[in-house]
């Protein structure tokens, strides 16, 4: 149910009226697939407008946003969490397991 909910959000072609009266054409699915970008501000001026422009009016792609800028922050900040000892080892032999 969840998946069917998300591949019906990712596919839709949503079109909103910013706050400027102007209308926000750009997919939830390009805007996902771009966050990376976004939040790496690796865009062109141009599209980062659109994304943005999509996130004022799309509460789905912001909370996705909000998601992924965390997972970022979390990652990028070594001082969040300590790994037990020999985690990095495990993980290897898991992740190669499962192949």
């Amino acid at each position: 149910m969840i998946r069917i909910a998300w591949v019906e959000l990712a596919n839709s072609m949503k079109k909103f009226t910013s706050r400027h009266g102007g209308e926000v054409e750009i997919s939830c699915r390009e805007v996902v697939r771009e966050l990376s970008d976004y939040i790496d501000k690796g865009l062109d001026p141009r599209l980062r407008r659109q994304i943005e422009q999509h996130l004022a009016c799309c509460t789905h792609c912001t909370a996705i946003y909000d998601g992924v800028r965390n997972v970022v922050t979390l990652i990028g900040d070594d001082r969040s969490f300590e790994l037990p000892a020999g985690f990095s080892q495990r993980l290897r032999v898991r992740l190669h397991s499962s192949h």
